[in-house]
C-alpha cells in the first residue's frame, strides 16, 4: 500500500453567496482556490458537494408568507376547515409554512402524529405512552386529553412545546385553530374531508389513505408553490417540502434545476485539471441521533442532482470477516496480501456473499450527501461546499 490515509471530507470555505450569483463558477473556484492555498490535488474519483441552500440563495428561490397565502387562497374557499396532517416539529421547517397557511385559511384542524413526528422529534417518549396506557396506533387525543395525561412536555434540544406554538401561530394570523393527536391519517375526516397532507417521506401512502377514505379535497405541501404566486420563487418538483424560513416573513424554497449544476462543474473541472470527478447536490443528511432520536432528514431527498457516478450502492466485502474466516491462518504481509487480491477479485455484486454482510448497502448518493452535510454543517462553520477524496478507495489500492 502507497497511501496511509484512506476517506477524506474537507469543509471548502465559499463566499456569502446572493442572488444572481453564478453558482457553478463559485464552486469551481472554490474548490480550486482551497487546492492551491491548502497545497492538495484534485484526483479522479473525487467528489464535490455543495448543499441546496446556496444552490437556493443563487436562484433567489424564495417565497413570503403572502405568496403561501395566496396559493393557499387559491386552492381552498374562505368557508372550508382546512385539516393539516402530520406536520413535523420544526420552527425552521413549519413555522413559517404554517403562519402562511394560517393566514390563507379561516379555520385549521392540526393533526399532529405521536410519540413522535415522522423524522423523530419527540413530543413525549415511549415510555409515558406505556405508563398511561395509552396505544398511539388506535387513540386519538385531543389537546385537552393530551394536557391532562402528558402535561407540557418540551422538546429535548429546542425546549419548545410545539402543541402551544403552533396554536400561538394560527391565532397570530387571526385563523381558528384546533390541535389533535393521532397516528391514523384517516382520523381527521371526522373533522373535515378538506386535507392538506404536511408529511414528507410518507406523503404519498398517507395521501392514498385518505383518498381512499373519502376525502373530498386534498393536497401536501409539495403542491403549493410548484409556481410564481406574483413573482415569487417555486419549485416543481417539491413545493414547499424542503423550505427553511429565512426571515419571519418569508422562506427558502428548495432548489430548482440542480442538474445543470452538477453537469458543469463535472465539465469545467475536467477541462481545468484533467480530472474526473463526480458532483452532488445535497441536502439534510439521514441519520439518527442517539439522544433527541431525530433522523433529521426533512428535506424530502437527500440529494436533489449528482452525476452518474454516484448512482447505484457500495459493492464492499467486510474485511473483518475475511481476516476472521477466510484468511484466519494468516497474519502479516501475507495477510495484507490475501485481502488485497480477495477485494480485486470481488463478484460484481455481492448482495448475498457472506463477506459483504454489515457493508451498508445503501445508494452511494444518500451516503455520500450524508457525509457532506455532517462535513459542512448548518451553522458558522462557513464551508456549503465539501471536498471527498478517497471514497472510493479500497485497502487493494
Amino acid at each position: 500500500m502507497t497511501r496511509s490515509v484512506g476517506t477524506v471530507s474537507m469543509g471548502i470555505r465559499a463566499p456569502i453567496i446572493r442572488e444572481g450569483d453564478d453558482i457553478a463558477a463559485i464552486i469551481i473556484d472554490s474548490v480550486l482556490k482551497a487546492a492551491k492555498n491548502e497545497g492538495f490535488n484534485l484526483r479522479n474519483g473525487d467528489i464535490i458537494g455543495a448543499t441546496e441552500a446556496i444552490v437556493a440563495r443563487a436562484q433567489g428561490n424564495y417565497a413570503s408568507i403572502d405568496h403561501i397565502a395566496a396559493d393557499i387562497k387559491s386552492k381552498f374557499t374562505s368557508q372550508e376547515t382546512i385539516g393539516l396532517v402530520f406536520p413535523i416539529l420544526s420552527r425552521n421547517r413549519f413555522s413559517a409554512c404554517l403562519r402562511g397557511i394560517a393566514r390563507g385559511a379561516s379555520k385549521i384542524v392540526i393533526m399532529l402524529s405521536y410519540p413522535a413526528d415522522e423524522v423523530g422529534n419527540h413530543l413525549i417518549d415511549l415510555d409515558s405512552l406505556d405508563e398511561k396506557g395509552v396505544n398511539p396506533w388506535t387513540d386519538l387525543l385531543t389537546t385537552e386529553k393530551f394536557r391532562q395525561l402528558f402535561g407540557y412536555p418540551k422538546h429535548t434540544f429546542t425546549g419548545m412545546d410545539y402543541i402551544d406554538y403552533y396554536k400561538k401561530i394560527a391565532k397570530e394570523e387571526n385563523c381558528e385553530v384546533e390541535i389533535i393527536l393521532a397516528n391514523d391519517c384517516r382520523k381527521i375526516l371526522d373533522y373535515t374531508k378538506t386535507v392538506l397532507t404536511c408529511d414528507v417521506h410518507s406523503r404519498e401512502r398517507t395521501k392514498r389513505l385518505l383518498k381512499d377514505a373519502g376525502a373530498e379535497k386534498l393536497y401536501g405541501l409539495e403542491e403549493i408553490l410548484t409556481q410564481p404566486i406574483k413573482g415569487s420563487g417555486y419549485c416543481e418538483e417539491y413545493g414547499l417540502l424542503g423550505s427553511n424560513k429565512a426571515t419571519d416573513e418569508s422562506v427558502k424554497l428548495f432548489p430548482r434545476d440542480c442538474q445543470s449544476v452538477v453537469d458543469r462543474v463535472q465539465k469545467e473541472i475536467f477541462e481545468k485539471t484533467g480530472k474526473e470527478v463526480e458532483v452532488l447536490i445535497y441536502g439534510d443528511g439521514a441519520f439518527k441521533d442517539p439522544v433527541g432520536k431525530i433522523w433529521e432528514l426533512a428535506d424530502p431527498v437527500v440529494a436533489p442532482a449528482y452525476t452518474s457516478g454516484l448512482e447505484g450502492k457500495p459493492n464492499e466485502v467486510k474485511l473483518k470477516y475475511l481476516a476472521d474466516n477466510d484468511f484466519a491462518h494468516l497474519s502479516g504481509k501475507e495477510l495484507e496480501s490475501a485481502l488485497a487480491e480477495a477485494i480485486k477479485n470481488k463478484a460484481d455484486d455481492l448482495k448475498d456473499d457472506k463477506a459483504a454482510q454489515g457493508t451498508t448497502p445503501r445508494r452511494l448518493f444518500d451516503l455520500v450527501g450524508s457525509l457532506c452535510d455532517l462535513t459542512s454543517g448548518s451553522g458558522d462553520k462557513g464551508t456549503p461546499i465539501v471536498l471527498i477524496q478517497g471514497y472510493f478507495d479500497s485497502y487493494a489500492d
